[in-house]
């Protein structure tokens, strides 16, 4: 409910998918049950995409005991007598796939390996990405696969294994600390990166690293189930970020990665400014202009008296 009085955010395809699958988990259900599925199920399938609608019918159509009513709402034709399940309709010819993106050519790939960012740019770039929203987030890391931008050399097979292995054990055990302290060893980050990577509240900061070490998708989707217990909870947080991480280019996350090694030394460069040749006299206090004198003492003559007052 929270999530769907969000603006821009449609719950019903995960709604209709959970309900599916809590469903066919049992085998036979009271006739409460089977109105209550009904009644839910029959209005969301006519609201959904047709991704989710086929996923759902194809959960349905090899379950025994779907009701009559959601059967001839997907299409599915009853099981005679002689048949054990039920059996789907023909389902119709896929259109024509789009063409494939056209590889890059040689003189892209040559210009892309010498473009190497500036740290500001870097700094700017990592800043900007932090504070995204959701959706600016995919779109940022969808132009970065072709962007002139030099990216970070990928980590070295034997490195990344085992540091999948101790992030995976960290995951599992909920050491968010750990799982920062190896994160950051295994990409050379920063601890103070590589924890704003981790404790990030979208996730798309961890999908970048995961991809950077290539972890397997399924390893990427226990470790968002289990690093955070509140992060795992949600059903579509969870599904966004495996579908992002499905979507996400390597190339991506090794420049996002280089963005967040170069921030590092626009810090550092900024924290120790050059000393130059005039520093110490800017800094010295302006003395206090002091008024001279009219008549310095010993510049005027000595006038001497006599005993008797007169002037000698």
């Amino acid at each position: 409910m929270k999530l769907s009085r969000r603006e821009g955010v449609d719950i019903r395809p995960t709604l209709l998918r959970v309900l599916t699958d809590l469903y066919v988990q049992t085998s036979a259900h009271s006739a409460d049950e089977e109105r209550h599925f009904v009644e839910l199920t029959s209005r969301l399938i006519d609201q959904v995409d047709d991704a989710t609608r086929a996923a759902v019918r194809a959960r349905l159509a090899i379950y025994p005991a779907t009701p009559p009513h959601i059967m001839d709402k997907l299409g599915l034709r009853r099981a005679s007598p002689g048949e054990i399940l039920p059996v789907a309709a023909a389902i119709a010819a896929a259109a024509a796939s789009e063409p494939a993106a056209k590889p890059p050519t040689e003189a892209q790939l040559r210009l892309a390996s010498t473009l190497a960012m500036r740290p500001n740019d870097a700094a700017e770039l990592s800043d900007m990405f932090f504070a995204a929203a959701a959706s600016e987030r995919a779109l940022i890391l969808h132009n970065l696969e072709n962007t002139p931008l030099k990216a970070s050399p990928r980590i070295p097979a034997a490195r990344a294994a085992r540091a999948l292995h101790i992030l995976e054990m960290a995951a599992f055990a909920e050491d968010t600390a750990n799982f920062a302290l190896e994160l950051g060893e295994a990409l050379i980050l920063t601890q103070r990166i590589a924890e704003q990577v981790v404790h990030d509240p979208g996730g798309e900061p961890l999908a970048c690293a995961a991809r950077a070490l290539d972890m397997p998708s399924a390893t990427f989707q226990r470790v968002l189930l289990f690093l955070n217990p509140e992060f795992g909870s949600s059903v579509q947080h969870v599904y966004r970020l495996s579908r992002l991480y499905d979507r996400l280019s390597e190339r991506s996350a090794l420049v996002m990665l280089a963005a967040w090694r170069g921030s590092t030394m626009a810090v550092t460069r900024a924290k120790y400014r050059a000393g130059l040749y005039d520093d110490e006299r800017h800094r010295a206090r302006a003395a206090a202009v002091q008024g001279r004198p009219t008549v310095q003492p010993g510049s005027a003559p000595t006038v001497r008296t006599g005993t008797d007052g007169s002037k000698r």
